[in-house]
């Protein structure tokens, strides 16, 4: 398998993983109390984490020219 074939498909894993990570966090913040104060602000931490994973692949396609 090409390289550009795994990052691609890293970047496409770590899109998804963002999306559950913000969809959990917007679940905690809804339901508010315990579970708000407990992990609201971890799955955002997540989220911020994995969008920085996922700039580092583009930016990593980016700089070996890979399309």
């Amino acid at each position: 398998m090409e390289a550009a074939t795994i990052i691609i498909w890293l970047v496409y894993a770590g899109l998804a993983a963002v999306v559950g990570a913000l969809l959990l966090g917007v679940v905690a913040m809804l339901r508010g109390g315990d579970m708000n104060r407990k992990y609201g602000n971890t799955f955002m931490r997540w989220r911020v984490g994995l969008q920085a994973a996922v700039v580092g692949l583009l930016l990593l396609m980016w700089l070996l020219n890979l399309d």
